[in-house]
């Protein structure tokens, strides 16, 4: 049985979960609007500020499909409810960040800068402060799509293991190698 596809969504003030004919379930908060096409085999029921989904049959894929499209729904719910926030660390001497209009700009020790579109649904901003390393901060309602723009950032400098130069969320525990030792005469 499915621990997570069983458990309950309770929807919090001002959110409201509609389920079209084709299965398109569309969460509406404060923050937003989020949809999400539900495979055909899975019903949502939305009672009493209380979104549930239940599966037709004991079928690993309908148990594999019914802890996801929960999952799912909850994000959009508590995506739509308070929104994500993901915070990047840039480490290495002379690396930098900045973003205007919904555009990073990076230096991170490359021959030249890298200028990175972010979409319009999420808001960045970039944190510079005397003594600390460079912070880029990714905030929207679309936890998937924030998931995605931080890694595709994260990859531009992947972190290195043995100076630990490069980008990484803030809190990641990067393990570090020992580098070469010495020749003992």
């Amino acid at each position: 049985m499915s621990r997570i596809g069983k458990k309950i969504i309770e929807l919090p003030a001002g959110v409201s979960v509609t389920v079209a004919d084709d299965n398109v379930v569309s969460v509406k908060g404060p923050k937003g609007t989020l949809t999400q096409t539900v495979d055909a085999d899975m019903t949502v029921e939305v009672e009493d500020n209380v979104v549930k989904v239940s599966r037709p049959s004991e079928q690993k894929r309908h148990k594999a499909m019914h802890g996801l499209y929960r999952s799912l729904i909850n994000n959009m719910v508590i995506g739509v409810s308070t929104g994500y926030k993901r915070e990047l660390e840039i480490i290495g001497v002379g690396y930098k960040a900045s973003a205007t209009n919904n555009i990073l700009e990076l230096n991170l020790g490359f021959s030249h800068n890298i200028f990175m579109a972010v979409p319009d649904e999420i808001k960045v901003a970039t944190v510079t402060e005397k003594g600390q390393n460079p912070k880029v901060i990714l905030e929207g309602i679309d936890k998937e799509l924030i998931g995605v723009v931080a890694a595709k950032i994260k990859s531009l400098r992947k972190v290195e293991p043995y100076k630990g130069k490069g980008i990484r969320f803030t809190g990641e525990v990067v393990r570090r190698k020992a580098g070469k030792s010495a020749s003992k005469k």
